[in-house]
């Protein structure tokens, strides 16, 4: 049980945090000696962040169900990362058994947010649809371990020169149906789990869902502080240290 606590802090501030949720689960669970559940442990503790990020934007949710261009600017991100998803489905599957590809892209990472650094405007308010499309694509080679889902999206949107609580908003906005697709697909995998496992299960989701909130509330005041690039020596120390210690 103790393993699913950890695993769940691991996935709660890591999905959140700019350092990359998958990178550091595969890492993670192959020092943990997780063989042949990694996906559906995966779903499972995403299920805890999608829970949190419900939790936190709960008022932006409802805001963006009523605002039509904004849902649609959403739809198109979704369906872009989603087309590229399933596309390339068994791709990415394959590559969340390499810890030496996590390692690599979690490096790659450090680098996206180090850039960032050099970001000193950025006070645009409107979202437009080339925002949505590239957003889309960004958030597609996202789903490579390693490579961090908000670390990127947030990055991209700062590079476009949107105004920063927005790009923190609509990085975690996307995020909600991409979740709850890649979970629809993956219910085989989770059922599996759930039935073998019940109560590590739930105990990692519980620790994912805590650890999550209190990752957004740093990410929050951190990126408020225009403080954001700082992950990106994070991520890279940590890539330089995995080469060293998982096999």
């Amino acid at each position: 049980m103790f393993k699913y606590v950890i695993l769940g802090i691991i996935q709660g501030l890591t999905e959140f945090l700019p350092v990359s949720s998958s990178g550091h689960l595969v890492i993670a669970q192959r020092l943990f000696g997780f063989t042949g559940e990694e996906i559906a442990v995966s779903i499972v503790l995403h299920l805890g962040t999608l829970v949190a990020v419900i939790i936190f934007f709960f008022k932006d949710i409802i805001i963006a169900l009523r605002d039509l261009k904004l849902a649609a600017f959403i739809l198109i991100t979704t369906f872009i990362t989603g087309a590229i998803g399933l596309s390339g489905k068994n791709f990415f599957e394959s590559l969340f058994s390499s810890p030496r590809v996590s390692i690599a892209m979690l490096f790659i990472t450090g680098v996206i947010l180090l850039l960032t650094s050099r970001i000193s405007i950025n006070a645009r308010k409107e979202i437009k649809l080339k925002d949505a499309v590239i957003l889309g694509f960004t958030q597609a080679i996202a789903i490579i371990p390693g490579i961090s889902r908000s670390g990127v999206t947030i990055s991209t949107l700062l590079f476009r020169g949107l105004n920063k609580e927005i790009c923190f908003k609509l990085s975690f906005l996307v995020s909600i149906p991409l979740i709850l697709g890649a979970s629809f697909l993956e219910l085989k995998e989770l059922n599996s789990a759930v039935q073998t496992n019940m109560v590590n299960i739930l105990t990692g989701f519980t620790s994912s869902v805590v650890s999550g909130l209190l990752a957004l509330l740093i990410l929050k005041l951190v990126i408020k502080r225009a403080k954001f690039y700082y992950f990106g020596y994070y991520c890279i120390i940590a890539a330089l240290l995995a080469l060293i210690f998982v096999k």
